[in-house]
């Protein structure tokens, strides 16, 4: 822990709190807004969309102008799309919702990037335990973000929920207090006059492929499952807003408190194998979709979901930053957070269909296609590295 760590980590908590309160409201109000049952879950889609096209741009503007300068940029940006949002829902006005939701995911595009700001405060070895760290701190958005949320849902009188985004443009503004402090050691001018390899050349290291695979596959999982849930939950099951938000805090919650013990793991067992044990937390949300769907089973559900995806992303992420040089990290980056993104993009935005289409166990069947993939790159990437 340093003092750049610890600003970051402050200041990711306050600007992430725009992904939570997406989740959380976004399916919601899409369905109120929304003259298509099945375009509810659009808005959520957007933003991840918002994030996977500008997860490349997010990367080259930092290479430009410097992390700092990036983040603040992206606070400012997802205080003034809360802003607008919370203007669409007053107009119930569901494009300009969808588009404040895509911009919103543009921000968090730029906020995504402080798992790798937090690598670069540390020797290369702790990696692992520094991105374990900063995403840690998604445990802090993960409750202030729905809880304010929820307690300001009504403060404009008349316009549900307008309030809850009102309070989330605070929330983001918020954390250019602690950037001001942070002393970014970043040179922008060294870094792009360099030659680096091709997307391709890139794409065909095995342990890269494994890295990008494990991170792209568990967002996807995660995020057609998150997002379907509460629609699932709320307008189908008819079970109450209030634990409907529960679960998806918990799952937020699942999704980062692991953090505290995944870097320690990785670093003692090795990448694949905590990979491996990220596909079995998956299949136990699978397993229990099988079962009544009540509130116990969603929280189950939701939580080994939470568990599943941090052991992956952050066994995928750690090992991403090993397998690039130090003059194409932002090139490294930025490509695979736009096809990471895509594929949730993809996910989330097929969520609210198959959800009308087919039910909330199939979705979860639908699922093990991308567990074999997982499971069949890191075998590869295994086999390869001991031939």
């Amino acid at each position: 822990m340093n003092k750049n760590l610890w600003l970051l980590i402050l200041s990711q908590i306050f600007a992430f709190t725009a992904a939570p309160v997406t989740v959380f409201l976004s399916g919601i109000i899409g369905s109120q807004l929304s003259p298509i049952k099945s375009l509810a879950t659009l808005p959520m889609a957007l933003s991840i969309v918002g994030i996977a096209v500008f997860a490349i741009f997010a990367a080259k503007i930092m290479s430009i102008i410097g992390r700092r300068a990036g983040f603040i940029f992206a606070s400012i940006g997802s205080s003034f799309s809360s802003l607008l949002a919370a203007y669409s829902i007053i107009g119930k006005s569901f494009i300009l919702f969808n588009f404040a939701c895509f911009l919103l995911g543009a921000a968090v595009a730029f906020s995504h990037q402080y798992r790798f700001a937090a690598v670069e405060t540390v020797k290369k070895d702790m990696a692992p335990k520094a991105i374990s760290i900063i995403l840690l701190a998604g445990i802090g958005s993960a409750f202030i973000g729905p809880n304010l949320a929820n307690l300001t849902k009504e403060s404009i009188a008349g316009h549900l929920y307008s309030g809850s985004y009102v309070a989330l443009a605070v929330l983001t503004l918020t954390s250019t207090i602690f950037l001001l402090f942070y002393k970014d050691g970043h040179k922008p001018h060294k870094v792009i006059k360099k030659k680096t390899r091709s997307y391709f050349e890139l794409i065909s290291q095995p342990r890269f492929l494994q890295a990008l695979i494990a991170s792209a596959f568990a967002y996807a999982v995660m995020s057609f499952l998150m997002t379907a849930t509460p629609i699932s939950m709320h307008v189908m099951e008819k079970i109450s807003l209030t634990k409907t938000g529960f679960v998806i805090q918990l799952h937020i919650a699942a999704m980062f408190l692991p953090s505290l013990i995944t870097g320690n793991l990785i670093k003692r067992f090795g990448h694949s194998k905590i990979m491996y044990v990220g596909v079995v937390l998956f299949s136990i949300t699978i397993l229990t979709s099988l079962f009544e769907q009540n509130f116990i089973n969603y929280l189950i559900a939701l939580i080994f979901l939470g568990f599943g995806w941090n052991f992956l992303f952050i066994s995928g992420t750690s090992l991403l930053v090993l397998s690039y040089r130090e003059k194409e990290k932002f090139k490294a980056q930025g490509f695979n957070d736009f096809l990471v993104y895509s594929t949730q993009a993809a996910a989330s935005l097929s969520a609210g269909v198959f959800l009308n289409l087919t039910s909330w166990k199939t979705m979860n069947l639908i699922c093990i296609i991308f567990l074999v993939l997982i499971i069949l790159s890191t075998l590869r990437a295994d086999f390869r590295e001991t031939k």
